[in-house]
């Protein structure tokens, strides 16, 4: 199944400065593998140490958090869009 990934602009010099990345995939884990295997580079931004996402990260699906979903194992379906969004932090 064909879904895109919104990359944010912190990421897209990773992604050749796309902002939106078509991968084919089934869950939200295999298209961001597929997002890595596109763009390799991009990946140690995405991924810590461990594998994981980073706690930085958000990641949206169709505009609802994949937290209250299962996560990286939630499904896609064709056409869904997956959005990247950085946590932002600081200030007074």
């Amino acid at each position: 199944m064909s879904v895109i990934i919104e990359m944010p602009s912190a990421l897209q010099k990773y992604t050749n400065d796309e902002e939106e990345v078509e991968v084919n995939a089934s869950s939200v884990k295999e298209a961001f593998g597929a997002l890595a295997e596109k763009y390799p580079e991009v990946k140690q931004h995405l991924y810590d140490e461990n594998g994981k996402i980073r706690s930085f990260i958000n990641v949206y699906l169709n505009d609802e958090d994949i937290r209250y979903a299962e996560n990286l194992e939630t499904s896609v379906q064709d056409g869904d869009n997956i959005q990247v969004v950085p946590s932002i932090a600081g200030g007074k």
